[in-house]
């Protein structure tokens, strides 16, 4: 069996405040497209405690700081390049 990546984005209002929910419409849309949904668990997370630099995301144990939609697609080809 595969080791799934669980990735976690920030849902906290900082960080909300800052765009994570274009973020995560395009994580969504990357996994699916990419035909990953099955090895990575998705999920929200209560605030990571690193506000000022939000948004916020969680791959595996690294905390990404400052996610945007210019720097998400190479962020994940960076952290998925292993079950790809």
């Amino acid at each position: 069996m595969t080791q799934r990546i669980e990735m976690q984005i920030c849902l906290g209002s900082s960080c909300f405040s800052r765009g994570n929910k274009d973020v995560v419409m395009y994580i969504r849309d990357y996994l699916k497209k990419n035909h990953l949904e099955d090895k990575v668990i998705f999920k929200g997370a209560r605030c990571m405690g690193h506000c000022s630099n939000g948004p916020n995301l969680r791959i595996n144990e690294e905390i990404i700081e400052g996610i945007n939609l210019s720097r998400i697609e190479s962020i994940l080809e960076n952290g998925l390049a292993g079950i790809k």
